[in-house]
């Protein structure tokens, strides 16, 4: 049976209830049009993700890897097209590091893009009456780097890896001044599974349809 691996966050700064790994938690263990699914809550701190991610890709040996986490003021799910091997933090991780202008991997490439057929994926979403779009920046905080990590893990696998970020939920939104631009998260948790679906499912070159954004 094929296997996908999908990631979330734990909760950091302000995101006590992060929806990535709500959703991740939610998605361990369930199958999705054939493909088993295991799901992994990767803790938001430098040191540790790098050993647990490398520790999950090994177990679960993925054909598929969605990667996700929260990006506040995002206005929809966002496949991203590419990691760069730069840790530059905007706000320390919860252990209190904030690595300045590092690489993920010493010696690794500047980028990886994704192998996700993320034109596909947002053209799944569309057809099913929910929004996304295709981003060209994951940032330089954690969910870039598990981006890169599992992209560099994978190098000379046929898996297919990427990253989506998400919006808050609406009891993340109605905390913030103003309201932050939010998703339920049963519709996120939909939109997830359909990732993993359409990646598993999708024969040769991606969708040549326009899209990419900066944010």
């Amino acid at each position: 049976m094929t296997r996908a691996l999908v990631t979330g966050f734990g909760a950091y700064a302000d995101e006590n209830d992060n929806p990535s790994g709500l959703i991740a938690q939610r998605l361990n263990g369930q199958q999705i049009d054939g493909v088993e699914i295991a799901g992994r809550v990767l803790p938001v701190d430098t040191e540790l993700v790098h050993e647990m991610l490398t520790e999950a890709v090994d177990a679960v040996q993925p054909a598929v890897v969605v990667l996700t986490g929260v990006a506040p003021g995002r206005t929809a799910p966002a496949l991203e097209r590419v990691a760069i091997n730069v840790r530059d933090f905007p706000i320390p991780d919860t252990a209190g590091r904030s690595p300045i202008d590092e690489p993920v991997v010493g010696g690794g490439p500047p980028a990886y893009l994704s192998t996700l057929p993320v034109k596909a994926i947002a053209d799944g979403w569309r057809r099913a009456g929910l929004a996304g779009y295709v981003s060209n920046t994951a940032g330089t905080y954690l969910c870039n780097q598990v981006f890169y990590l599992a992209r560099h893990l994978c190098r000379a696998s046929d898996a297919r890896v990427g990253m989506v970020h998400l919006p808050v939920t609406p009891a993340r939104s109605v905390a913030s001044t103003p309201p932050l631009p939010s998703v339920p998260i049963a519709a996120l948790e939909h939109q997830v599974r359909l990732a993993v679906s359409i990646a598993a499912r999708h024969d040769g070159a991606d969708l040549p349809i326009g899209g990419g954004a900066i944010s």
